[in-house]
């Protein structure tokens, strides 16, 4: 028997909760586990999204892009120690055939040891899911941001 749709949406909250934690506790190394082997990643701005256009700020096809990118972070990456902090609401899902579309909007506010904490990016994630035993993987993840530009510090995922 198959899942309600709020039961559904309860069920990809609890994923998107536990994949802003990984992000938040800093655990760049466990981010890969949230994505299918064939995942396309992206932050994108909403005009090129709207656009339909491939340029985006963060842009990684398959898990192998995914790894590095992670991998870079933690080995080769120099910046500033920071804390981002994800804030996720207005989870919506639906179902048909299989596949699972999910959304949320999105707020990042990013802290570094010296200064207020500021809004780093919002927006919205438009996701399609798969499930993965009792969990999901992103196949796709597209974090749309309406920020009017980014900040030379996005070095962390969305």
């Amino acid at each position: 028997m198959g899942q309600s749709k709020s039961q559904l949406r309860a069920a990809v909250r609890d994923f998107y909760e536990d994949y802003a934690a990984t992000l938040d506790a800093d655990r760049v190394e466990a981010w890969p586990a949230f994505f299918t082997e064939d995942a396309l990643y992206q932050v994108i701005s909403r005009e090129s999204h709207s656009q339909g256009l491939t340029h985006a700020t963060i842009y990684c096809n398959g898990i192998r892009m995914i790894r590095d990118r992670g991998a870079a972070i933690r080995q080769t990456a120099v910046f500033e120690q920071r804390v981002i902090r994800h804030f996720i609401s207005n989870v919506q899902v639906s179902e048909e055939n299989g596949e699972i579309r999910g959304g949320a909007n999105f707020l990042l506010i990013e802290s570094l040891y010296d200064r207020e904490p500021q809004v780093l990016m919002v927006g919205e994630y438009i996701d399609v899911l798969v499930r993965d035993g009792d969990g999901f993987k992103l196949k796709q993840r597209s974090a749309v941001y309406d920020n009017y530009r980014v900040r030379t510090t996005l070095v962390l995922p969305v």
